[in-house]
């Protein structure tokens, strides 16, 4: 017995063993299978918790952005230039669509574009972009909006919608000025002027949009929805309604503005549309009543996005449509400088306006012979008619007596030289040469015959037409040279004033008012007198002071030997005429820059011009006691 028990016993503890085994491995396994739990619940709760709880709610509720107008902008009396109109639009939410891609490929049918390629426009993006909806096309034709709207069940991931969208009323009409919209990209999402901003807005580029960006844009709303696994709408849980960006009423006259863009077409159908800019001004208060560039494009093209082909055709054409020639192009002034050489050797005494001078259509100095553009000369000439008939050598004379410096004086009283401070960012300065000027960026000294082509616009001479402008306005004006203004108020969207600006005191030129007067009797023979170079630009009524010009591109020894028509468009003379009217109490100013005309100033920019004054004049008639016949004899004559 005693026996039995001990074997029992060791038999006992061999049976106790592979029990306590069990029990140890079934621990371990319950605690292994919980930390994998844990680790499980880890990785989605920490690591992955934002993103799946993102994904969890839009599941569920998707929260849109309702994008805001932006304001109109609107001529001096009202008319709209610039507004918003509804455009429907088709996004497609990459989380959403199905993994076969029968999305893009329907969505592709019903739009008649190539399924492919709009997966591949969508991509595969990861994160929180998955969620981001990817435009596909911005403005839906109505066709195209039906053939969508009625497939919506079957397309998982697409989200249609009403967007605002720019529109530009006149086209190309007063593109340059009003400016162009676009995406705000990386680099302006850094400036502090941006920073409420996110990327995917839209913003002002160029011109006046960019300018007025902070009035113009409105504050967007939002929509918070329910939405099914495929991504479709189901219930709307809440709305914030958009705020319109505020309205801008600009100094500008649409009338006018419509006139001058039409009068740079070419009345031949075999003949291209002239080049060049215009831009008139009320000497008044400096209110810019019209601005021109041509050639031009359509800012429209801008709106939803430019495609790759029109963007590559604007920037390599050669004529630079992109530019804003009234502000960003520099020219030589050619003859229309005379009138600011004229007040400057009147001011400083260097002539009498009834003395003459004999002009053989050549001016000696040392080897070199300056000619006039009248080959057979002038013959004996006083001031009006050096002015009217525009005599070289009248005013290579007078320019030599003068000197440099001193005519660089008188042109900056009048602004020419330096910005006029419009407002819009790709404004040019232009330049009036001095002798330090030369020596401080040419190391060069100034040489006397230099001062003979400067005394009729041409050498180192430039200026811009929207500085050609307010100088004539400022002429016209008794030597008041106001800043230009584009702006009359700024209102809320539906009209209620919000500011109106002041206008900035003019800077006033120290020069006699009787030395202007007698220089605009001189301006009016040029338009009024029998032979004078600007006889297209008059206006039945009125009388209208101006100043013909022709700036030359290249050298007279690279086109002497050939015919008008024979020579290459971009070595054509520029064609200028700058003027105000009425001479005795100016209303309007305007300068007018043709390039690579075929004919002088007189020719083809006076009727250009004209045709705005005619139009300023039709609306806003001279008083009934406005000058007679003999009352314009008298001040062309200036002799009574």
């Amino acid at each position: 017995m005693i026996g039995r028990g001990l074997g029992d016993e060791r038999l006992g503890s061999a049976n106790e063993a592979p029990g306590e085994l069990r029990i140890w491995l079934i621990a371990l396994g319950i605690v292994v299978v919980f930390f994998v739990f844990f680790l499980r619940l880890f990785w989605l709760q920490i690591l992955e918790g934002e993103d799946l709880r993102v994904r969890s709610q839009r599941n569920s509720v998707r929260n849109l952005k309702l994008e805001a107008p932006r304001g109109e902008i609107v001529d001096r009396e009202g008319r709209v230039l610039a507004t918003t109109r509804p455009a429907f639009r088709v996004r497609v939410i990459p989380n959403d669509v199905d993994e076969a891609g029968f999305t893009y490929t329907m969505l592709g049918d019903l739009l008649a574009v190539d399924g492919a390629e709009l997966e591949q426009k969508v991509g595969r993006p990861t994160g929180r972009s998955r969620f981001h909806p990817v435009v596909i096309d911005g403005d839906l034709s109505y066709e195209q909006r039906a053939r969508v709207e009625t497939h919506r069940y079957a397309l998982a991931g697409v989200v249609t919608d009403m967007t605002p969208r720019r529109d530009y009323l006149g086209a190309s009409l007063a593109a340059h000025l009003l400016g162009m919209i676009g995406e705000i990209d990386a680099h302006e999402l850094e400036e502090e002027a941006f920073a409420d901003y996110r990327p995917g807005e839209i913003i002002g580029k160029f011109g006046l949009e960019a300018r007025l960006e902070s009035h113009l844009r409105g504050r967007a709303g939002g929509r918070s929805v329910v939405v099914d696994v495929a991504g479709r709408e189901l219930d709307l849980i809440g709305e914030v309604e958009p705020a319109p960006g505020g309205r801008v009423v600009l100094t500008l006259d649409l009338d006018l503005q419509r006139v001058a863009e039409e009068a740079f077409r070419s009345d031949d159908p075999e003949e291209p549309d002239k080049m060049g800019a215009l831009v008139a001004i009320d000497p008044r208060n400096g209110e810019i009543l019209a601005m021109v560039s041509r050639p031009a494009y359509d800012p429209n093209a801008f709106a939803g996005g430019i495609d790759l082909e029109t963007w590559s055709a604007l920037v390599g054409d050669q004529w630079k449509p992109l530019r804003n020639r009234a502000i960003a192009s520099q020219y030589p002034p050619g003859s229309t400088y005379k009138a600011i050489v004229a007040v400057a050797g009147l001011a400083e005494g260097k002539i009498d306006p009834e003395e003459t001078v004999f002009c053989p259509g050549w001016y000696r100095m040392g080897r070199r012979v300056y000619r006039c553009w009248k080959r057979g000369g002038h013959g004996e000439v006083d001031l009006d008619q050096a002015l009217s008939g525009s005599c070289d050598v009248y005013f290579y004379t007078l320019g030599v007596e003068l000197g440099i410096d001193t005519m660089a004086k008188y042109a900056a009283h009048f602004g020419l030289g330096k910005k006029t401070g419009v407002g819009l960012a790709a404004e040019r300065p232009g330049l009036i040469p001095t002798r330090e000027w030369k020596e401080r960026t040419r190391r060069e000294a100034w040489i006397k015959g230099e001062t003979v082509s400067a005394a009729i616009g041409q050498g180192f001479n430039l200026v811009t037409p929207i500085q050609l402008a307010n100088a004539f306005a400022a002429l016209g004006n008794d030597g008041r040279v106001y800043r230009p203004r584009l702006v009359k108020r700024f209102e809320t969207w539906d009209g209620d004033v919000v500011i109106v600006p002041e206008i900035v005191e003019p800077k006033i030129a120290e020069i006699d008012p009787a030395v202007l007067a007698r220089v605009r009797q001189g301006l009016a023979a040029v338009v009024n007198d029998l032979h004078g170079t600007g006889g297209r630009a008059r206006v039945p009524g009125v009388v209208v002071a101006g100043k013909t010009g022709t700036s030359q591109v290249v050298a007279l020894e690279f086109t002497k030997d050939l015919e008008e028509d024979e020579i290459p468009i971009r070595f054509r003379d520029h064609a200028l005429f700058a003027a105000f009217a009425p001479v005795e109490s100016p209303e309007i100013a305007v300068a007018v820059v043709v390039e690579h005309a075929k004919k002088g100033g007189g020719t083809i920019a006076a009727p250009i011009a004209q045709k705005v004054l005619a139009k300023y004049f039709e609306k806003h008639p001279p008083l009934a006691e406005a000058l007679t016949a003999n009352d314009v004899e008298t001040i062309v004559e200036g002799r009574e």
